[in-house]
């Protein structure tokens, strides 16, 4: 699965659980960790989770699955690692304290109606 794919599933997916302020990362001119992030936030430890467990359904659908994951019984920050595309997905208070979105503030953000229009995924 190319990371275009993947992160469009992984969009859907959050968003199919009512994820909010999804943003998508290309943080490949800025570090060698990962191509993209995706960072979404959910209002509560159900939905977290939830949404979490969607990725991976929607993403084993493709079989593809996560390298690694990490925070799911807490469901404050949850990483999925599935290589090129790392996900985050906070409660509101976890994306406010970690504040990814500053910290990575020289990545690109890519809207998701935009990625049909992208050649370079």
């Amino acid at each position: 699965m190319q990371a275009k794919e993947m992160i469009q599933t992984i969009y859907h997916a959050l968003d199919d659980k009512k994820a909010k302020n999804i943003v998508i990362m290309d943080i490949r001119n800025v570090t060698m960790i990962a191509d993209y992030f995706v960072i979404a936030t959910g209002d509560n430890y159900n939905q977290v989770q939830a949404m979490a467990n969607n990725v991976e359904e929607e993403m084993a659908k493709h079989d593809c699955h996560f390298h690694h994951m990490e925070g799911y019984q807490s469901a404050d920050w949850i990483l999925m690692d599935y290589n090129d595309v790392i996900v985050h997905i906070f409660d509101k208070e976890g994306r406010i304290f970690y504040d990814l979105d500053r910290i990575w503030r020289d990545a690109k953000i890519i809207a998701i109606e935009d990625m049909d229009h992208l050649d370079d995924f």
